[in-house]
């Protein structure tokens, strides 16, 4: 599904991520981990195709095709979806009216994904305008419920969420990532970034990654990985590499 080969980025003449290399097949799900400013989300934008990351060496592939060098809007074409961890107020445009708008349904079937959310009442409101940081992931879950992206990137599903929230946003992933089928079965893929990893208590993975200094620096179990950061920090897995 994704394949990132010596992936090399830069913003604004700095380098911020070195040499990536991250594969990811059909139907997995994969969880990325690391300290704030290790280049996470830099790496799912770069995926996406946002502007401000310059690759200047190496390649993203997706289905064997390669994307590098395509704008968002292609990408989106070909299914790849994103989940932002702090999306932007959209005033003037009505959540509902975008989600009509970007995926073809009619307003009555976009409404019973709003209610499947607990969003019915916010369709008529400005995007994430006023909205809690709860109802700010709810959106952006209903959004890529509306658009079934093949490719789903989850930046802080959890962040700023209460329990009940992250109950009802933790299963709508689950289902949008097909964790109801058999693993064979499967055609959409994931890569969530996560700090506490309450999100991993919905959704079972395939792997996990530890990012540091701009760098993947280890590979293994994601709920293993997570207990070790939880007991002993990200200095463990990096001294790990080392051996």
């Amino acid at each position: 599904m994704l394949r990132i080969e010596d992936l090399h980025v830069e913003i604004g003449g700095r380098e911020v991520l070195h040499d990536i290399n991250l594969h990811i097949s059909e139907g997995e799900t994969h969880v990325l981990m690391g300290p704030n400013g290790s280049g996470k989300t830099t790496l799912i934008r770069t995926i996406m195709g946002f502007g401000d990351y310059h690759v200047t060496g190496g390649a993203i592939l997706y289905r064997g095709r390669d994307i590098t060098n395509l704008p968002i809007h292609e990408r989106a074409r070909y299914g790849i979806g994103l989940m932002f961890q702090r999306p932007p107020t959209i005033a003037g445009l009505k959540l509902g009216k975008m989600l009509v708008a970007t995926s073809g349904n009619r307003p009555e079937e976009v409404a019973e994904y709003a209610a499947a959310m607990n969003m019915a009442e916010f369709l008529d409101r400005d995007i994430n305008a006023g909205f809690s940081g709860g109802e700010i992931k709810r959106s952006e879950v209903l959004q890529l419920m509306i658009q079934q992206p093949d490719f789903v990137m989850l930046d802080e599903p959890e962040s700023g969420v209460d329990l009940e929230n992250i109950s009802l946003i933790g299963s709508a992933i689950a289902k949008l990532l097909e964790k109801d089928r058999h693993i064979v079965s499967r055609h959409k893929s994931g890569l969530i970034i996560t700090h506490t990893g309450y999100i991993l208590d919905y959704i079972e993975t395939d792997g996990g990654h530890m990012m540091c200094d701009g760098e993947i620096r280890c590979h293994g179990n994601a709920r293993e990985m997570l207990q070790l950061i939880k007991a002993k920090g990200y200095r463990e897995c990096i001294e790990c590499k080392k051996i």
